[in-house]
């Protein structure tokens, strides 16, 4: 079978890669031809663990392709999945520029039946426009089944993910296109997925209802933590605790500076206003972005009221990335907070194992040093900030980084570190949700 994916970016590459490793032929399709030679030749527009090594091999047994002809990709393939870019707009409304422009194209070069798959995160409802734009734009009638299928890829763990899905989700109205993507997720069937067939609107709407519980964990853990601090409990200990229950379960209970990425913010904001057009309000996915503005805010406070104020103070930054093991800095904690500090007066030393080139174009800033390690980044520095929890920082050598600090004042948001081993190497130690230290 003879697969086409419109777009190369993080969701179209790994799904195009993927199903090439799955034993299909894939056309990977993008208007960016720079992109394209680029890929062609096995580098990587972004750093993924596992995905250059996937797309070299597919490359070379010759499964996986790169184009930019989507006609003569489309002709060649039964099914096309779009998997383009959704941004926000200013009011939050999802950008649906890309995704038309792709059925715009589709409909000029669809010659036969056709599957056309959404890997997009989209609004509810927009397999039914996909749907009706197809209709109005054919040249000649063409039979064509829209279905829905929404992605579930963490960053940094996204070639797993889309190896061993805890679920693969199609929304569709015909047995002979449920069949048919049913059939490339067909190796799947030997982890025993499973598969929910449903609507196109439940399918759509999964995506975002999955998002925003998850978004909600990590803002109640950091209410909790929050609280844990006024009381002298640690949110490790009430995490744990809550983790083992079954009903609860123990993942995206970290505390930590608030989420970031390219998807929970969008998702949420996206969500909550389809529910106000709709007057079915999501006030709790409304509360989740507040209580998550609030923590940023929170983090920035507390280095400044610790230190007594920010003007000319130097601050090593250790992480950039929203996350560990991605170069992904949209919407970033480390990247709001960090232009909040420099605004204040700071000057910031940092370092990243691989998002500091991302960092460099947001952060245009002469107050920003971009440091080789994370000594670098501590050397004279009046506070050592961790904001990405990189397995690398736990293993760092804190009496060496002691001994090149200024002040040994450590502000650890994602609990990276011990905090009575920290203290007795003598820090002035801030975690999150955590005991403060003695007074």
């Amino acid at each position: 079978m003879h697969i086409t994916v419109v777009g190369t970016g993080y969701v179209g590459l790994v799904t195009g890669a993927a199903l090439a490793d799955f034993g299909l032929n894939v056309s990977c399709v993008d208007s960016d031809e720079q992109k394209i030679e680029a890929l062609s030749s096995g580098r990587m527009p972004f750093y993924e663990i596992g995905l250059k090594e996937l797309v070299n091999r597919n490359l070379a047994n010759g499964r996986l392709t790169f184009s930019t002809d989507l006609e003569a990709a489309v002709r060649a393939s039964l099914t096309v999945f779009i998997a383009v870019g959704t941004p926000d707009l200013p009011d939050g409304t999802p950008n649906l520029t890309q995704v038309d422009s792709v059925v715009a194209a589709l409909a000029e070069c669809m010659d036969d039946y056709k599957v056309v798959v959404t890997k997009s995160t989209v609004p509810v409802g927009t397999a039914r426009r996909i749907q009706r734009l197809l209709t109005g734009k054919q040249r000649r009638p063409v039979e064509f089944v829209v279905v829905s299928n929404p992605e579930f890829l963490r960053e940094g763990s996204a070639v797993e993910d889309f190896m061993r899905p805890n679920r693969v989700v199609i929304g569709a109205e015909s047995d002979r296109a449920v069949a048919i993507v049913k059939d490339i997720y067909r190796p799947l069937y030997l982890n025993e997925t499973p598969f929910v067939i449903t609507s196109l609107e439940t399918a759509e709407l999964i995506k975002y209802a999955c998002n925003a519980f998850l978004a909600t964990k990590i803002s109640f853990i950091n209410e909790m933590a929050n609280l844990c601090e006024k009381v002298g409990a640690d949110v490790h200990h009430v995490a744990r605790a809550m983790g083992l229950d079954k009903r609860i379960g123990p993942k995206f209970l970290h505390p930590g500076p608030g989420f970031g990425g390219s998807c929970f913010p969008k998702d949420l904001v996206a969500l909550a206003r389809t529910g106000r057009q709709l007057e079915a309000p999501q006030r709790l996915a409304e509360v989740v972005m507040e209580i998550n503005r609030r923590q940023k805010e929170r983090v920035f406070s507390r280095i400044k009221a610790e230190l007594g104020g920010l003007e000319r103070k130097r601050i090593g930054l250790l992480g950039l990335a929203f996350k560990p093991n991605t170069d992904d800095i949209r919407e970033a904690p480390a990247i709001d907070i960090c232009r909040r500090l420099l605004e204040a007066g700071a000057r910031i030393q940092a370092y990243d194992p691989v998002a500091m080139p991302n960092s460099r174009k947001v952060l245009n800033d002469k107050n920003v040093v971009y440091c080789p390690d994370a000594y670098a980044a501590a050397a004279g520095v009046d506070a050592l900030w961790i904001a990405t929890e990189w397995n690398e920082f736990r293993n760092i050598n804190l009496n060496r980084i002691k001994s090149v600090m200024q002040a040994p004042v450590l502000f650890d948001s994602r609990n990276v570190f011990d905090p009575e081993k920290v203290r007795a190497l003598g820090f002035r130690y801030f975690g999150t949700g955590r005991p403060g230290p003695p007074h």
